[in-house]
């Protein structure tokens, strides 16, 4: 009935057609081997056919085709070889994608090698497969390692400073602890626990492996396993308390990528924990892929579970989407193998190896496009590590608060401004987390059991009551005192948390100490106490058995000697207070100051005649006399007189600063100490001391080579000024603050002298590792940075602060002062010298200007008055008669005279003009 119907015809024509084409396309068989009972298996075989599927709608005019053979591994190693046997043996697969464990994979590996054949995997993750290592091994995804950077940040961002590893016992959950460990190393945090749990561990297994990790005081727990075995841990640490209120849990991508398929119960009892996963770009593709996934998948699945798409889904789909790229580029005519014997199928020694295989392997690692997972890039066989996204479980759902990747390190948004980035690893940068307990405060790191206490060893000290004091009270109770208590009890306060304790005395049943500072470090590191709190110095070898806080106060040894009454050793002392530019400075000055007065006085001086001999002899002694002589009649200028009121300031500044220096020289050398060379005191064999149970008996002996023999040790400030005072030792070496204790009561008689000999101060000590050393000394710098440092420091030490001039080291040579000292001044007043002289010889100028123009201007009155006084006479005999005369403007008596004689003879009678004047001008000549 078809045949006769006219509708039939299309469909007819349209299936002739299709088949056809694919009768003209070349099939190239592609093996897949999954766990099929599990959920990846599921997810995984749906995606790798849609994206065949979704490549050929695509491409159609594409001249390969991918055939599948999917095999089931029967969540085997063993299972997951024989399939692979079977594809490369009976099918001669040209690639496999899969197996999906790492263990399975490694072994399917070998065999791909073998038979030149690209084993792909998109769920093999374990560091110890390579691709390096194995060529024909690509990873379409990201090792275990690019997370293992991203985890430290965290953990260092947090300032965790110890870390519990809980990790599945199999070859999978163990590659990963090796890289850990070395990242930790080089941050300074350490794994301190390491728990392996194996896979067929009961529950009961489990809650005792937590119980015993709850004892510890660690409170930090990074998990790295399946999601069956996870599931089943966080149920556990639920029950017993350990998702709470102090704690941080922290989970890789190995259970990041499946919490959609968890049950609803194990997502409520992870309330709070941090995890990391791959960051998946969004899409349109992405979008339009998941809700093809939402409507078919469960078609396809009625009885799977899975209620999300995760990361290894997508780069399952992006696996094959690139084998068949690289599979068309290359277009296979033939795709059997060679050399293959079918008579011992089973031998491995007979496989057969692909043709294509070595140039299909290149096309895999040279395809690049963009994915539903992002970028397909292939590095060394392998997805770089690339952004890793930081989410927060909260409820029933999950939330993103930051991400991390490779440049920025932690960051709250991946949108990176232009430019460099720094690399960071501030939690500051995330958003708000929700930890366990509905805390946002960020969990310290470790827990003390409510039921124990601190015990920390106290020394017990006879003298230098004022850093540690203790005293029995009438109520039986001990009463801790002094400096170094009151500042533990302040860096107490500055805790983000509350520490219970317990002060121990370090002593006997007599009151007695029970030995050293180094005996008291050892109890610590034996675990007697749990830290020790005083005036410990921090040294090198104690840091050998235990860890000190930072330092809250100075420190350094050196050396108090007594001081002897002298005179002055050198006859030359009084030119010590300058130094010998400044002596030629004051000199050059000098000069300067008497040549300056010199040329603005020196037209007077000719006018007044003076030899060039009195001349250069005022260039001397004016500076000089100015000082002790009033110079009125010496100076006229007031030009000169500014001179000399400057050098006369200069000079007293120079004479006020070279009585204080030489009042300073001779004091010191009148007040000089006993010794102040170390070396003098070894070679001599003399006698120092040292306080009692201090390490500086060590120093005295290992770094200054002391005979042992030749030091005493002392306990007070009473003994000390005893044993200096009556010979018994001519030195006493201890640290300053020490020191400075015993000079506030004795410092007219005793300096510190010599180097100091470097230390690393006051700090207080804890056992090997523990978390409390970190968070003490930030409290420290608190305490020591604000005002209340002051104010416990005035309560002990208000009362040294008399001769604190002496409480200081000093040394035997006083610095003299130097032209550089007074350099400003000299140049002020040279500078004022220069303009001064300047401006009086512009002074003078003017002046000299000024006087041409009045005789300028007399000349020419008196020419118009010699010519007015001959009235009908030659005028221009009269003026040359004048003329001759030598009435000159410079010359203006001589012309006055001749002026009233002639008037006097025109008074007598009439005189013939010309000879008047020539008599007249013989007369006065």
């Amino acid at each position: 009935m078809c045949v006769k119907s006219k509708l039939c015809i299309p469909f007819v024509i349209f299936l002739s057609i299709w088949i056809s084409s694919v009768e003209s396309k070349s099939l190239v068989n592609v093996g897949v081997i999954l766990d099929m009972n599990s959920q990846l298996g599921e997810m995984a075989n749906f995606c790798i056919s849609t994206a065949l599927s979704d490549f050929y709608n695509l491409h159609p005019n594409y001249e390969t085709k991918l055939v599948l053979h999917t095999k089931d591994s029967q969540e085997d190693v063993v299972g997951a070889a024989f399939a692979a046997l079977d594809l490369l043996k009976n099918v001669e697969v040209q690639a496999i994608i899969g197996p999906v464990k790492s263990t399975e994979t490694e072994f399917v590996v070998e065999l791909g090698g073998k038979a030149h054949v690209p084993i792909i995997s998109f769920s093999a993750t374990s560091p110890a497969l390579s691709p390096i290592q194995n060529p024909y091994f690509v990873r379409a995804a990201q090792d275990d390692t690019a997370q293992v950077k991203a985890i430290t940040a965290i953990v260092q961002g947090f300032g965790w400073r110890e870390v519990v590893l809980i990790h599945e016992d199999t070859e999978y959950g163990s590659e990963i602890c090796p890289y850990l460990t070395d990242a930790f190393l080089e941050v300074d945090i350490r794994i301190s626990y390491k728990i392996g749990i194996p896979t067929f561990a009961n529950d009961s297994y489990i809650s005792r492996e937590l119980y015993e990790l709850k004892k510890t005081r660690i409170a930090v727990f990074l998990v790295h396993m399946s999601i069956s075995l996870g599931s089943r841990l966080f149920l556990l640490a639920n029950d017993a308390g350990m998702i709470s209120g102090g704690y941080a849990w922290v989970i890789t991508d190995a259970l990041s990528v499946s919490l959609d398929s968890m049950d609803s119960k194990v997502i409520d009892s992870m309330e709070g924990v941090l995890g990391i996963r791959p960051n998946v770009p969004r899409s349109k593709d992405l979008e339009n892929f998941k809700t093809r996934w939402k409507r078919f998948f469960p078609q396809t699945n009625p009885k799977s579970t899975i209620s999300e798409l995760n990361i290894l889904g997508l780069w399952a789909y992006d696996a094959a989407w690139a084998l068949a790229m690289a599979i068309d580029r290359i277009a296979p005519r033939d795709s059997s193998f060679v050399n293959a014997d079918q008579k011992n199928s089973m031998e491995l020694l007979n496989l057969g190896t692909s043709q294509i295989g070595p140039k299909l392997l290149t096309e895999i690692l040279n395809t690049r496009f963009r994915g539903l997972s992002g970028p397909f890039h292939l590095v060394d066989g392998e997805f770089k590590p690339s952004a890793l996204e930081i989410f927060n479980i909260i409820g029933d759902g999950e939330r993103i608060v930051g991400y991390w990747t490779p440049e920025k390190g932690i960051s709250r948004h991946l949108d990176f401004p232009i430019g460099n980035v720094s690399y960071s690893t501030s939690t500051n940068e995330l958003k708000t987390i929700i930890w366990p307990g509905d805390s946002t405060v960020p969990p310290i790191g470790w827990a003390i059991p409510i039921i124990s206490k601190l015990k920390i060893g106290v020394p017990v000290k006879q003298g230098f009551t004022e850093f540690v004091k203790i005293e029995d009270t009438q109520m039986g109770k001990i009463n801790f005192t002094g400096f170094s208590i009151d500042v533990f009890h302040a860096v107490l306060k500055a805790l983000p948390f509350k520490v219970h304790y317990e002060l121990i005395p370090f002593k006997k049943e007599n009151g007695h100490s029970s030995g050293t500072y180094d005996q008291l470090i050892f109890q610590v590191y034996n675990k007697t106490f749990d830290a020790a709190v005083g005036d410990i110095t921090i040294v090198a070898n104690r840091s050998s058995f235990v860890d000190f806080t930072l330092s809250y106060s100075e420190s350094g040894v050196s050396m108090a000697v007594p001081i002897t009454h002298g005179k002055p050793k050198s006859m030359w002392i009084f030119l010590r207070p300058l130094t010998w530019d400044l002596w030629l400075t004051i000199a050059a000055t000098w000069l300067l100051t008497g040549a300056s007065v010199w040329a603005i006085e020196r037209r007077v001086q000719t006018l007044q005649r003076s030899s060039n001999q009195s001349e250069v002899g005022m260039i001397f002694w004016l500076p000089f006399l100015s000082l002790v002589l009033p110079q009125r009649e010496t100076i006229d200028n007031k030009w000169s007189k500014l001179v000399i009121v400057l050098w006369i300031g200069l000079v007293c500044i120079l004479m006020q600063s070279y009585t204080a220096s030489l009042s300073s020289l001779l004091t010191v050398e009148q007040l000089q100490p006993a010794f102040i060379d170390v070396s003098d005191l070894v070679k001599k064999g003399s006698y120092v001391g040292y306080q009692e149970r201090s390490f500086v008996r060590d120093l005295l002996i290992e770094q200054l080579k002391f005979d042992e023999s030749r030091l005493i040790s002392y306990g007070t400030v009473e003994d000390y000024h005893a044993a200096l005072s009556n010979g018994s030792v001519v030195a006493i070496f201890d640290e300053i603050p020490y020191l400075k204790i015993f000079l506030s009561k004795y410092c007219s008689k005793y300096k510190i002298v010599g180097p100091t000999y470097r230390m690393a101060g006051f700090g207080y000590a804890f056992q090997r590792g523990s978390p409390l050393v970190p968070y003490f000394s930030r409290a420290i710098l608190n305490v020591t940075e604000g005002r209340q440092m002051d104010m416990i420091e005035n309560r002990y030490f208000k009362n040294n602060s008399y001769c604190q001039e002496q409480a200081t080291t000093t040394s035997a040579n006083t610095s003299s002062l130097s032209a550089h000292s007074f350099g400003g001044l000299f140049m002020i007043v040279n500078m004022a010298m220069l303009i001064a002289l300047i401006a009086s010889k512009i002074s003078s100028f003017i002046e000299l200007v000024t006087k041409l123009q009045h005789h300028s201007q007399n000349y020419v009155t008196r020419l118009r008055t010699l010519l007015k006084v001959q009235p009908g006479g030659n005028t221009n005999a009269t003026t040359h008669t004048s003329l001759a005369e030598g009435n000159h403007p410079m010359n203006t008596e001589n012309n006055s005279g001749q002026s009233a004689e002639v008037d006097r003879r025109q008074s007598v009678g009439p005189v013939a003009p010309n000879k008047a004047v020539v008599m007249g001008s013989s007369a006065d000549k």
